[in-house]
């Protein structure tokens, strides 16, 4: 009897079941080499849109060739109106369609300021937004060029017109992510993401399933009557697991994909270990709350789900309402994000991610005050289906 025979029943219970195996080892690692794969290039590039050109001038077919020569956008088709590329569009051949208007050509030398249409499927955020950034790009530079070829021709110099037309030149220099790449951030977020909805869920189920099949007496008899020793036997082997998994996401995020690391990588996985052990204690705040397995895997994974989108990972915290911005701050997911961004993404000093810290080691506080409830069900397992 002891903490030492706890441990190994939980290593026999996770052994005997294949579940545990792929819900802690295949999934969140499958998950981060699926992100890493998928966004290798670091940003969608070539998405597909298409040309209505009405003009069929050398200034239309220029436009059309500088559009085709960007990075992002690849003008695949050419259609003959606007109906025609606003099917493809809704059909999803194409996200993003560019309309040069009829004497575009003529009005452009003649200085009555031809229109330039372009149409985004925003649906598809990501190709959309970067197909509106590049038609944007083209449109103004397009305008900026009609409008130097008109001071030209009534005597200006070139030197003069390009002072006029761009009086000041930007230099723009992101930081954290100077190449914009999407993988630094997209694998950052919802690799850690994926991997605290696995340990919600392993968590809940590996708790709740010992008062189902009402071998919750026999757990506590092992740990001699005690339910810290329990749960510290039974914890372990998972907090072990899924800090393995999450320091190897680690390296495969910093060590082989080379993404920025300018702090320490000893305070990185210091913070997954942490994190880890908060995931698993907020799941069994809600064990403790709600001791019926059926009940708590709905709750755990519902927050679990939420937690992409409710702590500031696809939508600005601050933009959120109140009521449910503060959901943000009960998710420990989100102190892990600030965590990375602190160090790993702007390498400042550790003492300024302070509370997020003390945050994460909170979480197995609060769960220790309400651990009688986990035990009286323990003592007493009713299942309730």
């Amino acid at each position: 009897m002891g903490l030492h025979v706890v441990v190994e029943r939980e290593i026999w219970r996770l052994a005997s079941r294949p579940i545990y195996l792929f819900a802690m080892i295949i999934v969140p690692i499958g998950c981060a080499l699926f992100f890493v794969s998928l966004l290798d290039e670091g940003l969608p590039i070539k998405v597909p849109t298409a040309v209505v050109d009405n003009d069929n001038s050398s200034l239309s077919r220029q436009v059309i060739r500088d559009l085709n020569a960007s990075q992002l956008v690849d003008i695949n088709h050419h259609f003959e109106s606007y109906h025609e590329a606003l099917e493809a569009v809704r059909s999803g051949v194409v996200f993003g369609f560019f309309i040069l208007p009829n004497d575009f050509e003529k009005d452009a030398i003649a200085g009555r300021a031809p229109t330039i249409t372009y149409y985004c499927n925003m649906a598809y955020f990501i190709p959309g937004t970067l197909t509106f950034k590049d038609f944007k790009t083209i449109a103004v530079s397009t305008i900026g060029s009609m409008a130097q070829v008109q001071l030209v021709s009534v005597g200006m110099t070139d030197e003069a017109t390009g002072a006029l037309i761009q009086p000041l030149a930007v230099q723009d220099h992101p930081k954290g992510n100077p190449w914009s790449n999407y993988s630094i951030y997209l694998c950052n977020s919802f690799a850690p993401g994926v991997l605290a909805l696995m340990i919600l869920l392993v968590t809940t189920f590996s708790i709740c399933e010992e008062i189902k099949r009402a071998t919750s007496v026999e757990w506590l008899k092992v740990a001699n009557g005690s339910m810290v020793e329990a749960l510290l036997g039974k914890m372990l082997p998972h907090t072990m697991i899924f800090s393995i998994v999450g320091v190897f996401m680690q390296s495969l995020f910093y060590s082989y994909n080379h993404y920025p690391m300018n702090g320490s990588m000893w305070v990185m996985i210091l913070a997954m270990v942490m994190f880890v052990v908060a995931c698993q204690a907020f799941a069994l705040l809600v064990c403790c709350v709600l001791p019926n397995l059926r009940l708590a895997l709905s709750v755990v994974s519902l927050l679990g789900v939420l937690s992409f989108s409710i702590t500031g990972f696809s939508f600005p915290l601050e933009n959120m309402y109140g009521a449910v911005g503060i959901f943000s701050y009960m998710i420990p997911v989100r102190y892990y994000f600030l965590i990375y961004i602190d160090q790993a993404l702007n390498g400042i000093s550790v003492y300024y991610s302070r509370y997020y810290f003390v945050a994460l080691a909170i979480f197995p506080l609060v769960a220790s005050t309400v651990l009688w409830r986990l035990k009286k069900a323990c003592v007493n397992p009713i299942y309730l289906p």
